[in-house]
């Protein structure tokens, strides 16, 4: 969306009455973190790109922005001039973007898959909310659907919030749904799929499948690297993006994996899913949204999953339970004793 400016507002550089926000916004994202990295990942956008956007917007208003230096990166007089203009400007965009959303407009959510928490909370949003309308997507992981909630995209998502990138987690807004417990899917022959649950230490010399090589789920492969680490389990080698419940039942199968899954998973022919134990792992699944987004449909969703979290006693914490230093910090509580 472009925004035409009034001339006045920046009148002391005369600004193009079409500057696109997007500078703008790249502006104000590096002038805020004085680090071209973090500002990148906060407006997700590659660093080169980022760069390009504000080499764009100094010829566009004939002044240089930043000084930057390979140690340092700080605002030019002109630069620190400019800040609060385009801080007003981008916030009276966002107010003219909120007021053009009608609560009739679908909301758009991400739940990841058909067989996932995400979809019981849809679910039962639907019901407590029967006017209004739902788009349901199905994203593999929640770093891929984040870019597309901060360009609004995508309103809501499901997933581990602690994989992800700090400056994108401080652009979001997120609620603890549900711990849910970690599984193993094991093929019908395999030597622990005759087992109840998998005893965690019963995996050493194993290879399980946990999403390498897609980067939309890099947050579910980090949490298993944390989990493996120091158990002699391995993580699978890096494999393209799988699509879709039958092709990736078919490349499982075919490739003789086990995967590394949780209890809200959907069932593979030919496979059986089992619990992890000794010690349980959790995954904190969380309610993700872009900061701001005002629908009526977010407050069903937030209200259908306090419901089902306290029917299901989704977010207590399992006796010999495991979470990730990062999941615990992010999410504020005690972690754990490893074990």
């Amino acid at each position: 969306m472009w925004l035409v400016i009034d001339a006045s507002v920046l009148s002391p550089w005369g600004v193009p009455r079409d500057t696109d926000p997007r500078l703008l916004r790249a502006f104000v994202a590096v002038a805020d973190e004085l680090n071209f990295t973090r500002a990148a990942a906060r407006v997700f956008v590659a660093q080169q790109s980022l760069s390009r956007d504000i080499r764009r917007l100094e010829e566009q208003l004939g002044t240089v922005l930043f000084v930057r230096t390979t140690r340092r990166v700080s605002l030019t007089p002109e630069g620190e001039r400019l800040l609060p203009h385009a801080q007003r400007v981008l916030a009276a965009h966002d107010e003219l973007n909120a007021a053009a959303v009608r609560e009739e407009r679908p909301l758009i959510v991400d739940v990841g898959a058909p067989a996932s928490t995400g979809q019981r909370v849809l679910d039962e949003a639907r019901r407590l909310a029967p006017d209004l309308e739902f788009v349901a997507r199905y994203h593999s992981g929640l770093i891929g659907a984040a870019a597309e909630i901060s360009d609004g995209r995508l309103d809501v998502s499901f997933g581990r919030v602690a994989g992800l990138d700090p400056a994108v987690l401080g652009v979001l807004d997120h609620r603890l749904i549900r711990y849910e417990k970690v599984a193993v899917l094991l093929p019908e022959g395999h030597r622990l799929a005759r087992l109840p649950r998998v005893p965690l230490d019963a995996l050493a010399g194993e290879t399980l499948y946990a999403g390498a090589g897609n980067p939309e789920t890099a947050e579910w492969t980090d949490y298993a690297r944390r989990l493996f680490a120091g158990r002699g389990i391995e993580l699978a080698a890096p494999f393209p993006k799988i699509e879709g419940e039958a092709e990736f039942g078919r490349v499982v199968r075919r490739r003789g994996w086990s995967v590394l899954a949780s209890e809200a998973f959907a069932a593979v022919p030919g496979m059986v899913l089992r619990t992890l134990v000794d010690p349980v792992p959790l995954s904190p699944v969380s309610m993700v949204w872009r900061r701001g987004l005002r629908h009526p449909g977010a407050d069903a969703l937030r209200a259908a999953a306090r419901r089902l979290a306290e029917a299901g006693r989704w977010r207590e914490r399992t006796h010999g339970s495991w979470l990730p230093e990062p999941d615990a910090r992010v999410l504020g509580v005690a972690a754990p004793p490893v074990r």
